[in-house]
């Protein structure tokens, strides 16, 4: 196997190997189950199968973006004390979540770490992360931005609303509202509802935009910095 020199290290891993690329990304979810732990309290529901689809989005969203597409993902679910699981409810929604967003991926789930980390972790919470490699076949659909020119057409492919990155931002908001996450918004939801829509998983979408071959020379997965990550290419481009 080859590394490829122009890996994109913010985003994926890239090798060579004499039949396809291959790809590896390892991320976290972040904060937002803290979220959806302060929202149980209110509705009575875990909210755990969004968040688990929180977390592999945030993993193979950042695959996908150099025209990978995911083969397997790999769970790290960290908990501070092994009384975390005595929610049956809450695990069963956070297996059957992770499950099913890996096969919405076209990915298999591979296993992976589930460690009670005393002392580390809060024992009433849980740190969620993955890992996925995924494959890049034929080998032209490779996306690193060596094509990027300058006129190039920037197309925006929608969110399903506040994405899982940046969500300790957005807590900090909801801590300066006098009704925390119950705050009502315009449409009649409240706040906490409206941060917990789950992510979009873009792997469908991707590999139908590759299937079209359609000439894409670079593609980013907005999170944290938002558009500035549209500057994160080689070349020096604004827009």
């Amino acid at each position: 196997a080859t590394q490829v020199g122009a890996s994109r290290g913010e985003s994926a891993y890239v090798w060579e190997e004499p039949d396809a690329y291959r790809s590896l990304v390892i991320e976290g979810l972040g904060t937002k189950n803290l979220v959806a732990d302060a929202m149980q309290k209110v509705t009575g529901k875990t909210y755990y199968d969004s968040i688990a689809k929180d977390t592999i989005a945030m993993v193979v969203n950042d695959l996908v973006v150099v025209g990978a597409l995911p083969q397997v993902v790999n769970a790290y679910f960290a908990i501070g004390d092994s009384a975390w699981m005595n929610d049956k409810q809450r695990a069963a929604d956070l297996i059957n979540g992770w499950a099913a967003a890996c096969t919405e991926s076209g990915a298999t789930w591979g296993g992976g770490e589930t460690p009670t980390l005393k002392g580390i972790i809060n024992p009433d919470t849980i740190d969620l992360g993955g890992s996925a490699v995924g494959i890049i076949s034929p080998k032209e659909r490779l996306v690193l931005g060596e094509k990027l020119a300058a006129g190039d057409a920037i197309v925006l492919i929608e969110s399903s609303g506040i994405h899982a990155n940046g969500i300790s931002f957005v807590r900090k908001m909801a801590a300066d509202e006098p009704g925390l996450y119950e705050t009502k918004l315009s449409d009649g939801r409240m706040f906490g509802e409206a941060i917990l829509t789950p992510t979009h998983l873009y792997v469908a979408l991707v590999r139908d935009l590759m299937e079209a071959n359609l000439d894409l020379h670079y593609m980013v997965n907005i999170t944290g910095h938002g558009w500035r990550k549209l500057m994160r290419a080689t070349k020096d481009f604004s827009y």
